[in-house]
């Protein structure tokens, strides 16, 4: 590991911290746990303030957690966010931070740092073959303030109802609720659609008092049309029909997600609700999840492993394909028992 730090020295706790991270969806979510723990073993009046991504700013702004969240415009574009990042530093400056936490590291982020001279920041580690998470926690502990872990116990600031949502979608209100999540970015990282369908029907046989859901965004849209189709009501379909906030509200309600690697699984396991990752051809020291209530399937065990190819070196998809719709309920069921989940 090579976390870059200026730990806190002086006696009393720091009352105005800044806090850096401006990746994609999935890489923000991944803080929030130990941004938690951060918040509860602070003095209750610290004030912890948050610098993301405009398009990723919807969860963190409704979270009882940062004094301020503040954003950066440009997307996915890094000239623009750059330019608005400018724009921000002077409301930045007459905050007067003096701890910053760059969890991005990288030429925006560095930038505010610079600019805006802390008396202590630490800077996240890019490259070392460690969990993202784990990196995370180590690069808030070395600031200095002390021991830093997952806290999941998220409060929104007000209640957020998805309950009628899911009824106005099929819910029976009845019924536990299983997520299915077929995002995987690559066709190497996808579980069929037809091994979705096949196992919430097997799950169903054991499992009759199920729902399942699936929601996302529009490139997701096929694959769910097509679960939807063969599922019938017992699917409920919410592809593009729910914000990132209500999508990490409804995840709090479910029995578990089945999950390719996509933003929504670290929406999951960051909320510790149990969570089936396959991982396909995704680097697993990078992006695993990392609660004690998590089952990651990865490639680690094939020569092929962990390659982060768009298309399959053999053409099969053989890290995925080998995990079969009964073998992944025999899995399902096993891990949730081990982990006292009431089926």
């Amino acid at each position: 590991m090579n976390i870059l730090s200026k730990p806190w020295k002086e006696k009393k706790l720091p009352e105005r911290i800044l806090v850096i991270r401006l990746q994609a969806l999935g890489d923000t979510i991944i803080t929030l746990p130990y941004l938690q723990a951060l918040r509860n073993t602070l003095p209750p009046g610290t004030r912890i303030d948050f610098l993301t991504r405009q398009d990723n700013a919807t969860v963190p702004q409704c979270l009882n957690l940062f004094s301020n969240v503040y954003c950066v415009k440009g997307a996915r574009n890094a000239r623009k966010r750059y330019f608005f990042a400018c724009l921000l530093l002077p409301r930045l400056l007459l905050n007067r931070y003096q701890v910053v936490i760059d969890l991005q590291n990288n030429e925006v982020s560095r930038l505010v740092r610079h600019f805006l001279r802390p008396r202590a920041w630490s800077e996240f580690d890019k490259f070392s073959p460690v969990a993202a998470g784990e990196r995370t926690r180590l690069t808030i502990e070395s600031v200095g303030l002390g021991h830093n872990f997952i806290d999941s116990k998220f409060i929104f600031r007000q209640p957020i109802e998805i309950d009628q949502v899911l009824k106005d979608n099929g819910w029976d209100g009845k019924s536990k609720l299983v997520i299915l999540n077929p995002a995987g970015a690559f066709i190497t990282r996808n579980w069929s659609a037809a091994n979705y369908v096949s196992f919430a029907k097997l799950w169903s046989n054991h499992f009759p008092g199920t729902q399942f859901i699936i929601t996302g965004i529009v490139t997701i849209a096929d694959k769910a049309m097509y679960i939807k189709q063969q599922l019938g009501d017992k699917l409920i379909y919410l592809v593009e029909n729910t914000s990132q906030l209500q999508a990490f509200a409804i995840i709090q309600k479910a029995q578990f997600m089945l999950s390719e690697d996509s933003g929504l699984m670290h929406m999951a396991w960051v909320s510790d609700v149990p969570t089936i990752a396959m991982f396909g051809s995704t680097r697993s020291d990078w992006a695993r999840p990392l609660n004690k209530r998590s089952l990651l399937l990865s490639s680690d065990d094939l020569s092929c492993g962990n390659c982060m190819l768009a298309t399959c070196v053999h053409g099969d998809v053989r890290c995925l394909t080998r995990y079969t719709p009964q073998l992944m309920v025999e899995k399902i069921t096993a891990f949730l028992q081990s982990i006292n989940i009431d089926l």
